[in-house]
């Protein structure tokens, strides 16, 4: 498992190296106040994986998505109790964590 570093914004963006694949994400919040949520968008060498995929506490956001070529897996987990995540824990309370292909269940 590797931990994805985020920053207590509402909207980012990062390019990381995750299992040799390149990359790009974007975490950001949709809606306004009690119905605000966390999204995000993923794409691997420029070629978009997810777009505006709804971010929840321990929920595998690329559950059934490996055909579409990524390896691995992403997740949300909430450190300090059971919530999903908002932006201002990200990096604290909810950290975002890369699944190796070994981690994920057969």
């Amino acid at each position: 498992m590797i931990t994805v570093p985020l920053a207590t914004v509402a909207s980012q963006t990062l390019t990381i190296n995750l299992n040799n694949q390149s990359c790009q994400l974007a975490v950001y919040t949709l809606g306004l106040d009690a119905d605000a949520h966390l999204y995000l968008d993923l794409s691997v060498a420029g070629v978009p994986i997810l777009n505006t995929k709804i971010c929840r506490n321990v929920a595998r956001l690329l559950l059934g998505a490996g055909y579409r070529g990524f390896v691995g897996d992403l997740m949300f987990i909430d450190t300090q109790g059971d919530t999903d995540p908002v932006a201002s824990g990200l990096g604290s309370r909810y950290e975002l964590v890369y699944l190796l292909p070994s981690e994920l269940p057969a």
